[in-house]
C-alpha cells in the first residue's frame, strides 16, 4: 500500500462520507466508487440532475436543500471547489469539528487505496482517453476501477467499479488538482494555454505537469508536442513517446479513412504490433487510439482484444457525443470549449459524410474568451452556420468587458441567441437533410440538443 499522506487520517478514520455538491460531474463518479468500497456516503446538492438521480438510484441520500442538519453523523464532509465557505454544511462541519476534505483531496485518498493508478492528464483528451483504456482494459476481463469526467457508454457511468488493483483517473491541472494524486502510471496528451486565470504563465503551467508526471513510474508522453518533450525531457521516470513522428516508441502507419475514423497500423520497435480502426473520428482520435493501446498493450492486453474494444468506442459522454437523427439531421454533442478542442470537433466533423455542420457554441468564462477570443474565431469559421450563447460566468465577474458578439462579430454567418427554446428553433431553420447539428461547450448547452431532437420529432 502506497504512502498515506497527512491529510488522509481523516478519509482513512470516516465510516460515513457527506458531499456537498455530489451531483458534479467531479463529485459524482467518487461517491459511486466510496460506496462500493463499503462507505456510507450522504450528499446534497441543489441541482436534482442525471447524476443525482442516478446517486439515488444507487440508495444514496441527497439532499436537494444545502443545511447544517445534512451532514448529522457524518466523520467527513467532502465538497467541491464551488462550494463556497459561507455554505451550511461547511459551516455546520467547522462548527462539529467535522474534517474536511476538498475533491481533489478525496481523490488523492484514494489513488493511494490502489497499487496500479493510471492518471490521464493534458490540457484536450483527458476523459476520451481515460474511457478508452477503461474501455479496454474492462472488454478485456481486467477488472479495472475509473473515476472519469464524463460517462462511459458501456457501463452507463463515470464510474467504474472492479475487483482489481488498477484504478484509471482522470487527472485535471486545474488549481493543481492532480498533484494530490499518487499514481504509477502518468499519461501527458497534450500541453496548451488554458486555466491560465489559475497559472499566469506558461512556465508555471509547464512546471505543474512536470511535478505530476514525475510521481508516476512511467509516463506515456506525446513525442509530437514540443512543450510536453520539454516537460519529459528530464524526469526520472521511465518515457514512452508515442505520435505520428516515427521517432516515437509508438506511431501510426498506413493511415486510411474509414466509414467511422481514421484505420491504421501500430509501429512499436520498427514492427507492426497492431491494427486499430477507430469509430470516433479526427485526427485527435488518432494520438487518442495510439495511447490507450501503448499503455493496454504494456499492461499485457493482446493487441487483437485492444482493437476489438477501441471499435466498439464511439465516444464518452458529451464527447462527439450522437444524440439522434430525425428526418435526416443529425445532432451530436460535445464538450469541447477551447479553440484546440473546437477545431479538433468541426475538423472531424467535416470529414464525414454531411453536406453541413451548422454548431452552436456556449463559451465558458469571460477570462477565456478575453484570452481566446481570436482562437475561437478561427475554429468557429470552420462551420457552415454559427450560433452563440451569452458567456456563462461560473466563477468570474466580467471585469474584461468581453461578450459572444465580440465573436459572432468576426463571422461571416453567426448570431447570438440567448433562449433555447428559440435557439434549438433558429437551428432547426437552418438545417436540411443531410445535416449536421452540433452543441458545444462546456455548461448545460447539452440540453439545446434534445430540445432539437423533440421538435423534429
Amino acid at each position: 500500500m502506497k504512502k498515506q499522506h497527512c491529510e488522509d487520517k481523516a478519509f482513512k478514520d470516516a465510516r460515513h462520507i457527506h458531499m456537498i455538491g455530489i451531483g458534479g460531474s467531479g463529485m459524482c463518479p467518487i461517491a459511486e466508487l466510496l460506496l462500493s468500497r463499503g462507505y456510507k456516503v450522504t450528499g446534497s446538492d441543489r441541482n436534482d440532475n442525471a447524476n443525482v438521480k442516478y446517486l439515488k438510484s444507487l440508495g444514496i441520500n441527497v439532499f436537494n436543500e444545502h443545511n447544517a442538519d445534512n451532514i448529522s453523523g457524518a466523520d467527513l464532509v467532502a465538497y467541491s471547489a464551488a462550494v463556497p465557505v459561507d455554505n451550511p454544511e461547511m459551516v455546520a462541519a467547522d462548527n462539529f469539528g467535522v474534517p474536511k476534505m476538498e475533491r481533489s483531496q478525496l481523490l488523492g485518498a484514494i489513488t493511494r487505496c490502489y497499487d496500479n493508478v493510471i492518471g490521464v492528464s493534458g490540457t484536450h483528451g483527458k476523459t476520451t482517453v481515460s474511457s478508452m483504456i477503461t474501455q479496454i482494459l474492462l472488454l478485456n476481463k481486467q477488472n479495472p476501477n475509473a473515476v472519469i469526467g464524463g460517462k462511459l457508454p458501456i457501463a452507463n457511468s463515470s464510474c467504474v467499479v472492479g475487483n482489481s488493483e488498477t484504478l484509471v483517473c482522470e487527472s485535471c491541472e486545474f488549481v493543481d488538482s492532480f498533484l494530490q494524486f499518487s499514481p504509477d502510471i502518468t499519461v501527458l496528451l497534450n500541453i496548451d494555454d488554458d486555466h491560465m486565470d489559475y497559472f499566469k504563465t506558461m512556465e508555471n503551467l509547464e512546471n505543474s505537469f512536470k511535478r505530476f508526471v514525475s510521481m508516476g513510474k512511467i509516463c506515456y508522453a506525446n513525442g509530437d508536442d514540443s512543450r510536453v518533450k520539454n516537460v519529459v525531457n528530464d524526469i526520472d521516470s521511465q518515457v514512452v513517446t508515442y505520435g505520428f513522428n516515427t521517432d516515437n516508441d509508438f506511431y501510426p502507419q498506413n493511415i486510411t479513412a474509414g466509414k467511422y475514423g481514421f484505420c491504421f497500423d501500430v509501429v512499436h520497435g520498427g514492427e507492426v504490433v497492431g491494427h486499430l480502426e477507430m469509430h470516433a473520428p479526427g485526427k485527435h482520435n488518432v494520438y487518442n487510439g495510439l495511447v490507450s493501446f501503448a499503455v493496454c498493450y504494456q499492461m499485457g492486453v493482446a493487441p487483437d482484444g485492444i482493437a476489438d474494444a477501441l471499435t466498439k468506442f464511439t465516444g464518452a459522454g458529451r464527447r462527439f457525443e450522437f444524440i439522434g437523427e430525425s428526418k435526416g439531421i443529425t445532432v451530436v454533442d460535445d464538450y469541447a470549449h477551447h479553440p484546440t478542442e473546437m477545431t479538433a470537433t468541426l475538423s472531424a466533423a467535416k470529414t464525414l459524410d454531411y453536406k453541413n455542420v451548422i454548431v452552436v457554441f456556449q463559451p465558458y468564462t469571460y477570462s477565456r474568451v478575453a484570452l481566446l477570443r481570436d482562437g475561437m474565431i478561427e475554429s468557429l469559421s470552420i462551420a457552415d452556420k454559427v450560433f452563440m450563447t451569452p458567456i456563462v460566468a461560473a466563477r468570474e465577474e466580467n471585469i474584461y468587458g468581453v461578450k459572444s458578439e465580440d465573436v459572432t462579430n468576426a463571422l461571416s454567418n453567426a448570431e447570438v441567441v440567448a433562449d433555447y427554446d428559440q435557439l434549438a428553433q433558429k437551428m432547426i431553420d437552418s438545417a436540411k437533410d443531410g445535416d449536421l447539428i452540433i452543441t458545444m461547450g462546456a455548461g448545460d448547452i447539452y440540453k439545446v440538443a434534445h430540445i432539437i431532437l423533440e421538435k423534429l420529432k
